[in-house]
């Protein structure tokens, strides 16, 4: 029988502290996102997301677990839809693509705003001992922001139903078909679901994600940015103190 001791000294410590650092990023990424959603529906005339208590910054009312763990594990992944009804925009099809768009644009920013913070602390002049563990805990924390928001922008941009990209997409069609699209649209989430598990969209998406944050990167003038991040988002893999 394995002692608690021996389980204690075992403990992969590095490896979870990675994990931790990597879910709280991920449930911000995940509120703004929604957030972002609900906020753009109730200033377009629609309170359901309001009545629902989606307008909060607090991630228990966004997570969806499933969605949760495909973005630690994949890098992109979804939050529980925010409810609404696109009958209390003035232009229904415009105001629900407007609505889409505001997610994964907040994750855009989010994620810019990360890189550049991120550029910030990395040219800061030597630091004593003291505080290099806390400014390579924010580092940490800066990396796997900019990269989960970049993943879960990019992913809702795809233009297949339910993702975001598709109701801009389905905005131009006429209303007949779009009425028709929206009533199946939870059968094609099927679909999706069983391709990103398979790892359908790994490859582009991950090509996609490096490209955008090269160009942060360079916006914010850090060369090679996308080394440093890539290799502060899993730093406490490979160091220990």
């Amino acid at each position: 029988m394995v002692s608690w001791n021996s389980l204690f000294t075992h403990m992969d410590w590095y490896g979870l502290l990675d994990l931790l650092i990597s879910a709280v990023a991920a449930l911000l990424c995940i509120t703004l996102h929604e957030l972002s959603h609900g906020f753009t529906a109730y200033r377009l005339g629609d309170p359901t997301a309001k009545n629902a208590g989606r307008l909060t910054l607090n991630p228990v009312r966004h997570i969806d677990p499933f969605g949760l763990v495909m973005m630690l594990v994949a890098k992109v992944g979804w939050a529980k839809p925010v409810p609404v009804d696109m009958r209390y925009f003035k232009h229904p099809k415009r105001g629900m693509a407007v609505t889409a768009l505001a997610g994964p644009a907040s994750n855009f920013v989010l994620a810019f705003l990360a890189v550049a913070l991120f550029s910030l602390v990395f040219r800061l002049p030597s630091v004593s001992d003291s505080f290099l563990l806390p400014l390579m805990l924010l580092q940490a924390f800066l990396a796997n922001v900019a990269i989960l928001s970049v993943g879960l922008g990019i992913f809702n941009l795809i233009p297949i139903s339910p993702l975001d990209g598709s109701k801009v997409l389905f905005s131009f069609l006429p209303d007949k078909v779009y009425m028709n699209i929206l009533r199946y649209e939870r059968y094609v989430m099927i679909a999706v679901l069983l391709l990103t598990i398979s790892g359908f969209f790994s490859r582009p998406l991950s090509w996609l994600i490096v490209r955008v944050l090269e160009g942060f990167c360079s916006l914010c003038g850090l060369s090679q940015g996308i080394e440093y991040l890539l290799a502060f988002s899993h730093l406490f893999q490979y160091f220990h103190f």
